[in-house]
């Protein structure tokens, strides 16, 4: 009965980290921007939909204000790159660094409990309708002049592609992800901490690496299901590693076993493409 309960609560957070994958997927992989800002839009859109439901409202309303929260944080870095120049990398820092003061404001406390019997069993199918359709926008017209910024902007800007409008539409769009997904995981957990972000980027790497190794494929549909499978096969992982008796690993060994887990499918990837392109060898 207990790994019964392992293995679900895995799978649950396996998706709705997966949400979070595939923003980084849109952002790192189709766009070519290292946008940095999730640790902070993740507890801001937990953060705003935390408070509008400990004040009374819908939980309809609250995840979809968090879903608007995290675009504004991710307009807010595109504003940075693109208006002020700065770097994508250090532009993501800057808003993640000040969204910690906001979330603060915002909450009052370092942490807080939500209200119980919270029904989200509907909110979760809104969630990944979204993932959906974002999967088929990505195949229409649209999404080949969205993928043209990320695989060559010069070519992008002489097929008359405004390369800023969708870099702020790209980024606006996977922080919108990524506050939808620190909602729905805050509501799952049953409150919201204003440090559950930290180490969340590497969680999003983990998902894509291992979903691109598990699932290689062309198809944008099955590589954002990859992104949710390599989500909830990182959280098995995970979750077997500190379980296992002979391991004598704690809680506080995740980082540890996280990096190694994200190292070994990395170099195993960088083996095989070798294997392809030096044949002789």
């Amino acid at each position: 009965m207990a790994w019964a309960n392992e293995i679900s609560s895995c799978i649950a957070l396996g998706l709705l980290q997966g949400i979070l994958g595939t923003a980084l997927f849109l952002t790192l992989r189709i766009l070519n921007f290292t946008d940095l800002t999730c640790e902070g839009s993740f507890v801001f859109g937990a953060c705003v939909s935390s408070m509008l439901l400990g004040r009374g409202y819908g939980v309809c309303v609250s995840v979809a204000t968090a879903f608007a929260a995290g675009g504004v944080a991710g307009l807010c870095t595109g504003v940075l790159n693109i208006v002020f120049k700065v770097k994508d990398i250090l532009a993501g820092i800057l808003v993640a660094f000040m969204l910690y003061s906001i979330n603060l404001r915002i909450m009052g406390v370092p942490n807080i409990t939500l209200p119980e019997n919270v029904a989200i069993g509907g909110v979760y199918l809104f969630g990944f309708g979204i993932v959906c359709i974002l999967g088929y926008l990505l195949t229409t017209d649209w999404g080949l002049a969205f993928r043209s910024v990320g695989q060559n902007q010069a070519l992008a800007k002489t097929t008359g592609v405004s390369v800023k409008k969708m870099t702020f539409i790209g980024l606006a769009l996977s922080n919108a992800l990524i506050g939808l997904s620190g909602s729905l995981f805050s509501i799952n957990q049953g409150f919201c901490d204003i440090g559950s972000g930290t180490g969340l980027l590497i969680v999003g790497l983990a998902s894509v690496i291992i979903g691109e190794k598990v699932l290689p494929f062309r198809s944008f549909y099955l590589k954002i299901l990859g992104c949710f499978f390599g989500s909830v096969l990182y959280r098995f992982f995970i979750c077997l590693a500190l379980n296992l008796d002979s391991s004598q690993l704690k809680p506080s060994d995740v980082n540890i076993v996280t990096g190694l887990l994200i190292l070994a499918f990395m170099s195993s990837k960088i083996t095989f493409r070798r294997r392809l392109t030096c044949p002789s060898s």
